[in-house]
């Protein structure tokens, strides 16, 4: 594990889906179309990340809840889901209500006490006003900061440089805090400190640089830089 510095710390963003909401939780709209809806919605996640790093080296951009309905469609397909194109909508509608983690409300108010807190995500400005209202934590944040404003996805370095330049904070002040493997990549890469949310107790993966800090919720980030 690499060596976090709270001193240096300024400012803290976060990822929005699989970090602040559970997409996990996208199985619930699939109940009574798939035989296995957990297995069909980690197929959703999957595909809706693939395109985007796709769409990042093709140079072929759209807004992330686009991409979100091309995998949503793969993966009722390739479970053999037979639904017209309203249910598929409705179904893809989920992404607007997905589950909030219980550490979310309670760890931003904490840090939000002595730092700026973003969100920083590839969702859509749409797609993060609802996520911001569901999770019910507008009071807390600074500002939500999306992919869309650059049309480039995670882990490029330019959403993360950007998102600096939106905050106003040189990017080796920023503790960058997700669940997602790449997205801690791409913030160390770009010149962040990346502060992994073990969500589900798993193992880190073998590749590429570890984070800064492994928390399993945001309350540990909290404590490590003790507020």
């Amino acid at each position: 594990m690499a060596s976090f510095d709270p001193d240096r710390v300024t400012t803290v963003t976060f990822d929005s889906y699989s970090t602040v909401v559970d997409v996990a939780s996208a199985e619930d709209a699939l109940e009574g179309y798939v035989d296995d809806p957990a297995a069909a919605a980690s197929l959703w996640r999957a595909h809706s990340l693939f395109y985007t790093m796709v769409a990042n080296h093709i140079d072929d951009y759209e807004p992330f809840y686009e991409l979100n309905r091309h995998a949503a469609t793969y993966a009722l397909e390739a479970f053999g889901a037979d639904v017209d194109e309203a249910t598929r909508d409705e179904i893809t509608a989920i992404y607007h209500d997905l589950e909030t983690f219980e550490d979310v409300r309670g760890g931003m108010e904490r840090l939000a006490e002595s730092y700026d807190v973003y969100v920083v995500s590839n969702g859509n400005p749409e797609m993060l006003e609802t996520m911001v209202e569901t999770a019910g934590i507008g009071d807390v944040l600074t500002d939500t900061i999306s992919a869309d404003e650059v049309e480039t996805y995670k882990p490029d370095a330019e959403i993360y440089r950007h998102a600096a330049a939106r905050t106003g904070t040189p990017i080796d002040e920023i503790a960058h805090t997700t669940a997602g493997w790449f997205d801690i990549q791409g913030a160390i890469h770009a010149g962040m400190q990346g502060v992994w949310v073990n969500r589900d107790g798993g193992p880190w993966t073998p590749y590429g640089p570890e984070p800064h800090l492994e928390v399993d919720s945001f309350h540990g980030l909290a404590d490590e830089l003790g507020v």
